[in-house]
């Protein structure tokens, strides 16, 4: 398996985890019935995406400790993955953006938006990683 390739499980696996982490914080204040005009999302929202960077360096690191690959450096193949997974994922950062943009003019409370863009974000990074990890085990496609 190349590094680059860990590097896409590593960051799948991240992007899962920390989301989750996310759910379990604020989806509890609003089964403990806090009104979500009153719920705490935004520093828990970053918390989790600060650790989502942490966690994917520290992730990568272990990975390489444990399993070293051969090379660090990423070859034709793997930047065309890359590219192509990235533009896979990024219609869903798109399609969010747009989801963000429609509940603004719906004036929908802002917990509402954030969250659109914050799961756009989680939904485009583990469809970018599915996309390569596919790509990766049956090829590149023939666009």
């Amino acid at each position: 398996m190349s590094y680059e390739e860990k590097g896409t499980w590593s960051f799948l696996v991240v992007a899962i985890v920390t989301y989750g982490v996310y759910l379990w914080l604020v989806l509890g204040q609003l089964a403990a019935g806090t009104p979500v005009e009153q719920a705490d999302y935004a520093i828990p929202m970053l918390w989790t995406i600060g650790g989502a960077i942490v966690l994917g360096i520290v992730a990568r690191i272990a990975i390489e400790i444990v399993t070293p690959s051969e090379s660090r450096r990423a070859d034709v193949r793997d930047k065309q993955i890359d590219r192509a997974g990235e533009q896979v994922g990024n219609s869903l950062v798109v399609i969010a953006a747009i989801g963000a943009l429609v509940l603004a003019m719906l004036q929908v409370h802002w917990f509402w938006i954030a969250n659109a863009i914050y799961l756009g974000f989680v939904l485009s990074a583990v469809l970018a990683s599915l996309a390569k990890l596919g790509m990766y085990r049956r090829g590149l496609p023939e666009w």
